[in-house]
């Protein structure tokens, strides 16, 4: 029996995938394609806009090529986050590279505003500290540096969005320029108390709303495709949410108290919450989805945790992760050795932008097996550092943690990780998870299931990897590894006392 199905897109900062999941919650095919990242210079990050799109477009294609587009009901998309871009309303031309979540080019305009009298009401009315990764500080770079970009922005002449916007724009031929709440809340400039655009934080970053998308329910129907080949005219799009508020959807993560850690370039923490904590022990606020109403998370970003083993194997030599994983789980331990990944500074939860990353503990003992030991390890005690934050903001105690990525695939990684936290990892095999959890979405407003109840019997089965009793090694580890984080802070001297 033929089934009707979504088509979901997760485009990610490494690959535009796409998936078909029918209305029994079913991947009935996949597609994939690669994308390239460009360092034009140190600590800039950024892709191609119309490469994204192609991408996609062929990620599509691959995974439509043996289903009946007769049967496609709707298109739903999860998308990497903070990365935004500007294109030309009227003839859809990309004005400017995708800037990355991961660059830092717009530390100095950070900086500026951190500086200023009404900073501590960013925080207040967006639930993020001040820092390159939210789109705020990068949109203000992007129209200085495009001509007369700020006046044109006020004309509603630019359109400047995060890809999700990027994607709907292209898929409906200009037709529909919006996002969702979800990644709404990550520019820095919606107001998460009150879910709408802030004036007062527009007019700090000197931002006109003119430019910026129109904001809808994540689960919601944003307009129809356009013919893109396999994909009909007039096929709905019906969902629109950002990549981890996506997998904590797809996870099952609907209520309070469940966390979900997504590994991949870098990683993110989020847990459903039903009001804003007091204090944030540096962990962000955040809008999870709204599927009817906005609904709460609490989450915290790190930069490196996939790209912190991609560095170490290039550093090493190393053809490949694989091989980087065998190197590292061939010794017991790292020899003392520790990699701290602050390649681009250090996210949640101690947000220090000026920290460099360093391998410390070097004696003539350690090989390139530790050192590969130390970077996989690194992955696990930053997941560590934002969970128990986490548990401190949100007041709750969180016994186990629902993981998804690529890196969860090692499974000696995952060991590692449970002994570390001391807490249960479930893990579900569905390796697209952000596309899933917006294809869920999408049938929400398909109508499909009624609630969310009904998704939850969908899920795959999970494995469970239990702790094993924490050994006072790990517990020393775990003291040194915050010791090398303080090491891989900036510092100030005085250079007259080192003479």
């Amino acid at each position: 029996m033929k089934q009707p199905y979504i088509l979901a897109i997760d485009e990610g900062t490494t690959n535009a995938k796409a998936i078909a999941v029918s209305n029994q919650g079913q991947v009935l095919a996949k597609g994939s394609v690669s994308l390239s990242i460009h360092y034009p210079e140190p600590g800039w990050v950024e892709q191609d806009p119309e490469e994204i799109w192609s991408a996609t477009l062929e990620a599509m294609d691959h995974c439509l090529a043996t289903l009946d587009r007769q049967l496609l009901q709707g298109v739903a998309i999860s998308n990497q986050r903070e990365s935004v871009l500007a294109w030309d309303r009227t003839t859809g031309r990309a004005l400017s590279p995708l800037i990355s979540w991961q660059c830092r080019r717009s530390e100095a305009i950070c900086q500026q505003i951190a500086q200023k009298s009404l900073a501590a009401e960013i925080q207040s009315r967006t639930g993020a500290v001040i820092d390159p990764l939210y789109p705020a500080s990068k949109i203000k770079w992007l129209l200085a540096h495009i001509d007369n970009g700020l006046e044109r922005a006020s004309l509603g002449e630019i359109c400047v969005g995060t890809v999700d916007s990027w994607l709907v724009w292209k898929l409906t031929g200009g037709k529909q320029f919006v996002t969702d709440h979800s990644n709404a809340s990550r520019y820095q400039l919606f107001n998460i108390n009150e879910f709408r655009w802030d004036p007062l934080l527009l007019d700090l970053y000197e931002i006109p709303q003119q430019c910026l998308p129109q904001v809808l329910p994540s689960s919601d129907i944003r307009g129809v495709t356009i013919d893109l080949k396999k994909v009909a005219a007039g096929v709905p799009i019906v969902a629109q949410v950002g990549d981890s508020h996506a997998a904590l959807f797809g996870q099952g993560g609907f209520e309070s108290g469940v966390v979900k850690a997504t590994y991949g370039t870098g990683s993110s923490l989020m847990v459903r919450v039903e009001r804003r904590p007091l204090q944030d022990f540096g962990v962000c606020s955040t809008v999870a989805w709204h599927d009817g109403k906005p609904r709460l998370a609490l989450e915290g970003n790190i930069t490196h945790t996939g790209a912190a083993l991609k560095f170490v194997a290039n550093l090493l030599g190393v053809k490949d992760i694989e091989t980087l994983s065998q190197m590292a789980w061939s010794v017991n331990d790292t020899q003392g050795v520790y990699f701290v990944p602050a390649l681009a500074g250090l996210g949640a939860p101690h947000w220090d932008p000026n920290a460099r990353g360093l391998i410390c503990g070097l004696t003539d003992a350690a090989t390139p097996a530790h050192i590969a030991r130390a970077a996989f390890e690194s992955v696990a005690y930053q997941i560590a550092d934002l969970l128990f934050a986490m548990e401190k903001a949100s007041g709750m105690t969180l016994t186990a943690i629902s993981v998804d990525g690529g890196p969860t695939r090692n499974r000696d990684l995952m060991q590692f990780q449970a002994d570390v936290l001391q807490k249960k990892i479930v893990k579900r095999d569905v390796a697209e998870v952000s596309a899933l959890g917006a294809a869920f979405l999408g049938g929400r407003a398909l109508g499909w299931w009624q609630d969310n109840q009904s998704i939850l019997a969908l899920l795959p089965a999970s494995e469970e990897i239990l702790p094993t009793e924490q050994s006072e090694t790990i517990k020393t580890t775990y003291q040194h590894w915050k010791q090398a984080i303080q090491r891989a802070r900036f510092q100030p001297y005085n250079v007259e006392e080192i003479q």
